[in-house]
């Protein structure tokens, strides 16, 4: 086949460019002729309308219009803020002649929701557009319901994510990781930007008795989005040494080591352009308990007292709680543990993700 993927690639990594590589290192492997438009942003801001952001789309949109034509799949993985929606509105509008061979994937869906249920002109024209398009990709049941509304139900798919399979624990290191569990560490990976919850995290933290806090240690992982944001929060944790921050990124088998040493992953997120949470599954795949909030996608992924403890929103009291819930079931842990990774096996391999997507892209050539 030959495909037009237009889509972020690492760097920088979330979990939006963390699917699309997995996606696009199948293609590739299975030499398919993939000409990619990069849409990484250079900074994690969301909706930055600056001059800089609206160079990068021109350039974009330059780059879909040389490619636009002789493909046999547009893949477009979706934004879901005002200005990355008008980016691809106008991609469609590029690729208008072949638009029974685009699949949009969407990664989020929070921001498309208040773009759909809208009754503007920016609703009108999602409408027009992906009415017409071959077929929508989405993580789960939420958004499927959202992109029901202007496309016929055949033509949206549930795809959910997947943990890479390099990070598969097998039973022995489940078994060690809870052989001695005195002192539990607590790892948070994610970018620190607004609505993560790592700042909540923190206050968690600082609100436990004394005895609870020398059961704990919490590790930081993630990019910022500004050297401000950065500096505010490293004094913030300063005077706790059982707070660490100890870097913007990591991946391969350091990342599967400082899974395979934390007993628990905790991600309290309010992100508004949440979707479904590779990190959670990242975390199932490690034998961790997870920690994290009724939000977006999330909770099609996650139950309450069987895969971990679930966290109010903007709530340090709640992620206080949950932590001395932790604490005060350690024996539980190990058989939470196990559940997670099995769950993890199951559900969540990148060959399923991967060969789901390929067969859609197949069977739509059949039509």
């Amino acid at each position: 086949m030959k495909i037009l993927f237009i889509a972020p690639i690492p760097p920088p990594i979330d979990g939006q460019s963390k699917a699309s590589k997995v996606l696009l290192d199948k293609l590739l492997q299975d030499k398919h002729h993939v000409d990619i438009v990069n849409l990484s942003k250079k900074n994690l801001k969301n909706g930055n309308a600056s001059f800089g952001r609206i160079f990068e789309i021109l350039k974009i949109l330059i780059k879909v219009w040389q490619k636009r034509n002789n493909n046999d799949v547009i893949y477009l993985s979706s934004a879901e803020s005002f200005l990355g929606n008008i980016r691809d509105l106008l991609i469609y509008c590029i690729c208008y002649k072949n638009c029974n061979k685009i699949f949009i994937h969407m990664l989020g869906g929070t921001g498309m929701k208040e773009i759909l249920s809208g009754n503007g002109i920016q609703q009108k024209i999602n409408q027009f557009f992906i009415g017409k398009i071959g077929g929508v990709i989405v993580e789960g049941r939420v958004n499927f319901e959202i992109f029901s509304k202007v496309i016929q139900k055949n033509r949206i798919h549930i795809v959910p994510n997947f943990a890479e399979d390099f990070l598969f624990v097998d039973d022995d290191e489940i078994k060690t990781k809870f052989s001695s569990v005195s002192s539990i560490q607590i790892l948070f990976l994610s970018n620190l930007i607004p609505g993560k919850g790592y700042n909540e995290l923190v206050d968690g933290y600082i609100a436990l008795n004394e005895s609870s806090k020398a059961q704990v240690n919490i590790v930081f992982v993630g990019g910022f989005e500004s050297l401000e944001s950065e500096t505010e929060f490293l004094e913030k944790i300063r005077k706790y040494d059982r707070l660490n921050y100890i870097g913007k990124f990591i991946d391969g088998e350091m990342k599967r080591e400082l899974y395979l040493k934390s007993h628990v992953f905790c991600l309290p997120t309010y992100y508004p352009f949440e979707g479904q949470p590779i990190s959670i599954l990242e975390a199932y795949a490690t034998g961790c308990i997870v920690i994290t909030s009724n939000h977006s996608g999330i909770p099609l992924i996650f139950k309450d007292k069987k895969n971990g403890f679930l966290v109010e929103k903007k709530s340090p009291q709640s992620i206080k709680n949950a932590i001395e819930d932790v604490l005060i079931n350690k024996n539980r842990l190990e058989d939470i543990a196990f559940t997670n990774r099995n769950e993890a096996l199951g559900k969540y391999r990148t060959s399923i993700y991967q060969n789901s997507i390929l067969d859609l892209f197949y069977n739509n050539q059949k039509d």
